[in-house]
């Protein structure tokens, strides 16, 4: 009898949100094969074969709608996993190979700075440099060019504009928050004006560009639990209040 899983096992098994196995479901990226007679998702292996190749995908830097095709359009059977999982263990052993650069640096680094007390800038470069390779979430979701218009927004902008963006950015989300957990209408005028300001803070990081400002949703939806839980960012609901109160306008 073939192996299925329910979408809990499935997360627990593979490190997966909940949320993003939703997510993946409702844009068409990853279909279960069957629902339980409670209505419940069950993954076949066939299943966990293209979640495998969804993820490996991810990993090595393509955005969903592409990864998407590439599965829609690819051949079945045939040497491609065997290739797929060559391109993830070359990925992975990069990050290896980065890791172990950023581990030897600061292992050079941290008694130096508890003698002398200091480091040097050409340290610390050289300590960002590796941080950087290492770093692979962002460049994940935002394209090299993407993120050389960024750096050159943020240069022009300035860093005390830049900080006063993020220093405002807490205290705009537990107001918007407040209202929807007072069960405000979306609609409302103070609402409207908050989901305004929110929507021009947005603006501020994407400046208009679609292609980073899509960049910039899809990094949230898929993340926006980790996003959440490290860095205090919005909950899925808190953004569809404010979409809801946006289009109210």
């Amino acid at each position: 009898m073939a192996s299925t899983w329910r979408i809990g096992e499935l997360c627990r098994r593979t490190g997966l949100t909940v949320r993003t196995l939703h997510h993946w479901d409702h844009v068409g990226l990853l279909r279960p094969s069957a629902r339980s007679s409670a209505g419940h998702r069950l993954y076949a292996e066939g299943d966990v074969d293209r979640l495998y190749r969804i993820v490996a995908l991810r990993e090595l830097g393509l955005p969903l709608e592409t990864i998407g095709g590439l599965l829609d359009d690819r051949t079945p059977g045939g040497p491609e996993l065997a290739e797929l999982l060559g391109d993830h263990l070359a990925h992975v052993e990069r990050q290896l190979a980065a890791l172990g650069g950023l581990r030897d640096r600061l292992a050079t680094l941290v008694p130096l700075v508890r003698s002398a007390g200091s480091a040097t800038p050409v340290d610390l470069l050289a300590v960002i440099e590796e941080v950087s390779r290492v770093d692979d979430t962002v460049r994940n979701y935002f394209t090299p060019e993407q993120l050389a218009a960024l750096d050159e927004r943020r240069a022009r902008l300035g860093e005390e504009t830049v900080r006063g963006v993020q220093d405002e950015w807490p205290t705009l989300i537990a107001q918007v928050q407040a209202e929807l957990d007072a069960g405000t209408d979306p609609a409302e005028p103070r609402v409207r004006a908050l989901a305004g300001r929110w929507m021009e803070l947005l603006e501020a990081f994407h400046g208009g560009d679609p292609g980073l400002r899509d960049s910039l949703y899809r990094m949230q939806a898929e993340n926006s639990e980790q996003i959440s839980q490290q860095y205090g960012g919005p909950s899925p609901e808190l953004i569809d209040y404010v979409k809801r109160s946006v289009a109210a306008g």
